[in-house]
């Protein structure tokens, strides 16, 4: 395994190898590793040459300072089960090798992707997000990149960033890797309380009956039905329920027989934010 610190020694290793004809696969993270993370890894190992990795806990998308103090940083571990799974190269900048000294957002236009759900919620949340792979893109060069359904507006950002920006690298879907219980991974839910662990699951159980109740019900009576059971949670707090359509996520008012829909869900466990979503029909 290589480790690189800075982005010319990673740059030149990545041209090096592209004078060789090897494919590169990209995986970039925060970093506090889990069998989520390592499902995007093993996708990139069976279809590229070389697997690269990054973990950087990029500060311009936090909206919220307290969540950035409190993100997890187990780099150890993480560089443990990289070798693990024999990733050939991990990326490990700190905030002046991205950014220098000018740690700001580049402010992009969305159109209607980054004013809904996550970004109306978080402000300037998606342009941290793009600008932060626009640069790892940028260094790295990689032929595929791939990233989980689990952040799955991101994802549609990521996407069109690479439109805007006219990128040539393919970008990689995969699916949602869950806990027996059904919970979506994350790095958040280590700091989840036991009695919030066990309650957890519920969020996509939700998901599974709206998935079930949307063969039937109407848009309105679907919402109906996820706000009447989180008010009647004590332990879990609804911040949003929307039902959006896949590919632009623009708002559902009732179901078209030939568009394709996507339930969304955020919670909080106390100050613990979780999301989750399940696409329908």
């Amino acid at each position: 395994m290589h480790i690189f610190y800075s982005k010319k020694e990673i740059f030149d290793y990545i041209l090096l190898e592209k004078s060789k004809k090897s494919s590169i696969g990209f995986v970039p993270t925060m970093g506090a590793l889990h069998d989520g993370h390592m499902s995007l890894v093993e996708g990139s190992k069976k279809e590229n040459n070389i697997t690269v990795v990054s973990i950087f806990v990029n500060p311009t998308q936090f909206d919220n300072p307290d969540d950035l103090i409190k993100y997890p940083i187990t780099t150890n571990n993480d560089i443990a089960l990289l070798k693990q799974h024999d990733v050939e190269v991990v990326f490990i900048p700190n905030i002046e090798e991205i950014y220098g000294s000018n740690v700001i957002s580049e402010e992009y236009s969305f159109g209607n992707l980054d004013k809904v759900m996550e970004g109306e919620h978080r402000k300037g949340h998606f342009d941290g997000v793009a600008t932060i792979v626009k640069l790892l893109f940028d260094t790295v060069m990689p032929d595929n990149a791939y990233f989980g359904e689990k952040d799955f507006q991101q994802l549609q950002i990521i996407k069109k960033m690479v439109e805007i920006k006219k990128l040539d690298v393919n970008i990689v879907a995969c699916p949602i890797v869950r806990e027996d219980d059904g919970l979506a991974m994350s790095s958040r839910n280590v700091r989840l309380t036991e009695e919030h662990r066990k309650e957890a699951p519920i969020i996509y159980k939700c998901l599974k009956e709206v998935s079930e109740l949307a063969k039937t019900k109407s848009v309105e009576e679907l919402y109906a039905f996820v706000n009447e059971l989180f008010n009647n949670n004590d332990l879990l707090e609804l911040e949003y329920f929307e039902i959006r359509e896949i590919n632009n996520l623009s708002k559902v008012t009732d179901f078209q027989l030939h568009n394709e829909y996507r339930a969304f869900i955020a919670v909080f466990a106390q100050n613990i934010r979780l999301i989750d979503n399940i696409r329908l029909f």
